[in-house]
Order: C-alpha cells, then structure tokens, then sequence
C-alpha cells in the first residue's frame, strides 16, 4: 500500500448532497445506489473520490456501496473511509455482504466472518446468494471516537 495522500478528508454527506456520490458512482458505470434512509460518508481530493453508505437496520448498520475511484485505488483511501465513517457509531455493530475476494481487507478493518444476521439482512443474503458468491461479515473491535 502506498501512503494516503495527506490532502484528503472524510466527511457526512447530507442528504441534499447524496446526488454528489451518485455521480460519481454513474461516471464510473458502477451499479451501486444509495437508499433514502442511509448515512452517506465521502473522501474528498477535494473533489469527491469515495464514498460508502451505513443504512440503520435492527439494532445496527449494514455498510454498502463502499466504491472509491480507480486512480485512488490501492493507495489506502477505502480503509481511510470506513475507519473515519465507523467513529461515528461506536457502539453499533455493523455488517457487510462482500465478495470472498474482499474478504482479506475487510478483515485488517476488523470484520470477521459471520452468520448472526439480523433476519432482515439474512433474508437479503439468501436472495444475493442464488446469483453471487458473498461473504457476511461483522465488525468486532470497539471503536474510539477520537
């Protein structure tokens, strides 16, 4: 990995921005959406270059649309974003549905593998899982706001 650019910023997107990362999603042809309930957090170059979505289900948050654009890939700016993102919400458990080929990265972030679902995402996961091969994962380090 090389270093994470020091000119970068994470910060909440509100709800009357949340165009700004479907925009960027568009312009890379990615299918990823954000759905009207979600909390919507974004890396900045200053222009926007990541973003992820934490939507509340049961009594926590399920992390999806985590996408960063090519040119900043493989320099630390995902795991920026989801370390940043999860400060906000220390005492919530978070879950991820995420290709066996992420599943190595989603771990240094402190996601481990599990199948104690809220039934909502169980459901979910059965569903995505009769057409793609997905991992659910947990985080299970506490994280300090700082």
């Amino acid at each position: 990995m090389t270093h994470i650019p020091k000119n970068l910023s994470v910060q909440y997107l509100a709800k009357h921005q949340h165009a700004l990362l479907t925009k960027l999603y568009r312009s890379h042809a990615s299918r990823m959406r954000i759905t009207p309930q979600a909390d919507v957090w974004v890396v900045r170059n200053p222009t926007l270059i990541a973003g992820l979505c934490l939507s509340p289900v049961a009594h926590g948050y399920w992390l999806t649309s985590l996408f960063t654009a090519p040119q900043y890939r493989q320099q630390g700016v995902a795991s920026l974003l989801v370390e940043q993102a999860l400060l906000n919400y220390p005492n919530s458990p978070i879950w991820l549905f995420c290709n066996p080929k992420l599943q190595t990265f989603y771990h240094t972030l402190g996601f481990l593998e599990t199948q104690d679902l809220p039934e909502q995402l169980s459901d979910r996961l059965a569903r995505y899982q009769q057409h793609k091969n997905l991992i659910a994962m947990q985080n299970t380090e506490p994280r300090k706001q700082g």
